[in-house]
């Protein structure tokens, strides 16, 4: 005797299982802005953004039988798209910056720009501005929340690089933010 589903959550991976189309638009249409969003984010380009949600989601679909429910479906849904999304990083030979060529010692604290505020906007756009290895630890480490050693291992690079690269981007993006005087 099948277990019968206790949540919606569990209800709608079954019919996915079952390959149900109208459940896989449900999904879609809930999960699209997050994951575009996401994507966009990692790639910083929408065009190339929209490709790696389609395959992402297409992932999802056909992979369904792997989603064990030690997360939720969202959780596991957005893996798939930033593994995608580094994935299609990889594919354009993404560049970081080797530990060896960075002499200065990680400073936090900046003279000038302490009590600088700026909106969430002006931040977007100045990380958009950033070479996208720096823009890619940074989205990494703040926005997805991932620490050094979880994308030393996602990126294939040393976890003191991963530190390096976001104490640069940091630095990187404070001059941004100066030089344009987003305000």
């Amino acid at each position: 005797m099948e277990l019968q589903a206790t949540t919606q959550q569990d209800q709608m991976i079954e019919k996915l299982r079952a390959g149900n189309r109208k459940a896989q638009f449900e999904v879609y249409q809930r999960y699209v802005k997050a994951m575009l969003n996401t994507a966009n984010r990692i790639v910083n380009d929408p065009a190339e953004a929209e490709d790696v949600l389609q395959e992402a989601f297409v992932d999802a679909f056909t992979g369904i039988h792997r989603f064990k429910g030690e997360s939720t479906f969202g959780a596991w849904l957005k893996r798939i798209v930033i593994n995608k999304s580094i994935d299609a990083l990889k594919k354009r030979r993404l560049q970081l910056t080797p530990l060896e060529d960075y002499h200065q010692p990680a400073d936090d604290s900046y003279e000038g720009d302490a009590d600088q505020d700026w909106t969430v906007e002006q931040v977007k756009r100045g990380i958009d501005e950033l070479p996208e290895g720096f823009r890619l630890v940074l989205s990494l480490f703040l926005i997805e929340g991932y620490n050094h050693e979880e994308i030393a291992h996602i990126l294939d690079i040393s976890e003191s690089t991963s530190k390096s690269q976001y104490h640069r981007a940091k630095k990187k993006l404070r001059e941004i933010l100066i030089a344009k005087a987003y305000v």
